[in-house]
């Protein structure tokens, strides 16, 4: 690994303790010589591991005494309450403040801490132009007729060699091309459930993936969430006889940005094996995690093809391309007849440009500079909401992803909040939004995907001075 890239993943993992509190205010840090010894680097890259903790406000140098902790306003601020849905499944959409919400996509004179993805500021738009050009020329016929059912083998070859580094262990053959996450997840629901089946889910959870279920007929049970380790195991073993499938966002997930232990999912996948429920799993934000190790998916430890790994480069890459991906386990052959019925095919050009860039390497480097933005934007964020937003405010402490969950005093109503800030030219998405049921209303979630400016920083100040009015 380059040096520069090694010395940015060890800063990234140390100060991704520091904001979750692992490590705390006034903890010494190891010295330069223990840190060169623990990851076997020079001493300029140890300094330079240090140097870059400083910059980030992480850190202070005592004189002859070393490294410490420093103290931030944004490690003042406790996290949000674990939710506590109601056990009854139900179906209160909130369609107008949806709609309001993502009505703002792609209106540039806002700024979206509402939309939950990664500005074009952030992406290699440039390269993936130049492999689309490529893909053109290379294909037979310019791209222009079907590939095959199963989708591009370049695209599902690269993926499968990628799982390795999760645990998938995937072949080219385990896995369909699909039109984005949405559309994986919108094919698994098809091929499990039928109108009037129960879907547990975590809650809050995206309103797309809300939206999707309730299109296709099924009842909800939003379960207890904790906004670090994810949904409650416990809830969910009191939930098996009333459910039929089960859906979760296990890494990152939007919009609390939590990331369940390893032990919590391969428990959850045995679980839900024994009581042959199928669990769709969306991992879409697993590429983006701030410390020195992805994580495993739930997929992970599936031994009977029980589990359905959704993912898509929309979150990292190019969200309009619409390039996803299922591993479906033992429902193959139902999501390749769905897909044959709703698709015949995905875009063979867009998946062709898509599986160059990943094998070339270029995305493994383009990942590297996304997480460390991301990163440095969720500090960024926490330092000036913990100087300017009002006392009695929470936050999520997410480990990786794009979203940022904050939890204001009851009285502060965020859809109002919504209504002052869109005056103010600023988008975001209230907490009423994640849910079917009335909680979140003192919630919101902000995109943290935007990069980092003094102009952000005052419109954080702005939302700030405002809930402070309502």
């Amino acid at each position: 690994m380059r040096t520069d890239f090694l010395y940015s993943e060890i800063a990234n993992g140390i100060a991704g303790q520091i904001t979750s509190g692992v490590l705390k205010y006034g903890d010494r840090l190891p010295s330069v010589r223990m840190l060169c010894k623990a990851y076997s680097i020079s001493m300029s890259t140890a300094k330079r591991v240090f140097l870059e903790l400083e910059a980030q406000s992480l850190i202070d140098a005592k004189p002859q005494s070393g490294y410490f902790v420093s103290q931030l306003p944004s490690l003042k601020l406790p996290l949000p309450e674990v939710s506590r849905p109601s056990s009854i499944a139900n179906g209160n959409e909130p369609n107008e403040l949806i709609s309001k919400v993502y009505a703002n996509m792609g209106n540039n004179d806002l700024t979206l801490f509402s939309i939950g993805v990664p500005s074009g500021d952030l992406l290699p738009l440039a390269k993936l132009k130049k492999e689309i050009i490529r893909a053109t020329r290379e294909l037979s016929g310019g791209g222009a007729a079907y590939e095959l059912l199963q989708g591009n083998v370049k695209l599902r070859r690269i993926i499968a060699v990628r799982s390795l580094a999760w645990g998938g262990n995937l072949h080219e053959d385990d896995l369909i091309t699909t039109n984005g996450a949405m559309n994986a997840l919108s094919f698994c629901l098809i091929a499990l459930g039928k109108p009037g089946d129960t879907i547990a889910i975590e809650s809050p959870c995206y309103p797309g993936i809300l939206q999707l279920s309730i299109s296709l007929g099924f009842k909800i049970l939003e379960l207890p969430t904790h906004p670090v380790t994810g949904l409650d195991i416990d809830a969910l073993k009191q939930a098996i006889p009333k459910i039929n499938l089960c859906l979760l966002v296990p890494n990152y997930n939007t919009p609390l940005g939590s990331c369940m232990p390893d032990e919590h999912k391969k428990e959850i996948v045995a679980l839900l094996s024994k009581h042959q429920i199928p669990l769709i799993e969306d991992d879409i934000y697993g590429d983006l995690y701030f410390g020195t190790q992805r994580p495993k998916c739930c997929k992970s430890f599936d031994r009977e093809g029980n589990v359905l790994w959704c993912s898509s480069i929309s979150k990292t890459l190019a969200p309009g391309y619409r390039v996803g991906w299922v591993a479906p386990g033992k429902y193959k052959e139902k999501l390749l007849k769905l897909k044959l019925i709703h698709s015949i095919s995905s875009g063979s050009v867009v998946h062709e440009a898509v599986a160059n860039f990943l094998t070339t390497g270029k995305y493994e480097n383009h990942l590297r500079h996304l997480r460390r933005t991301l990163q440095v934007n969720y500090q960024n964020y926490l330092h000036t909401i913990g100087q300017y937003f009002p006392e009695g405010t929470k936050t999520s402490r997410p480990q990786g992803g794009l979203a940022l969950w904050v939890e204001f005093r009851k009285e502060i109503d965020t859809t109002k909040l919504y209504d002052l800030a869109i005056k103010q030219h600023i988008s975001i998405a209230p907490g009423r939004m994640f849910t079917l049921q009335n909680q979140f209303e003192n919630c919101m979630r902000l995109c943290i995907g935007l990069p980092w400016s003094e102009d952000i920083k005052l419109k954080l100040k702005q939302l700030g001075n405002l809930a402070k009015m309502i």
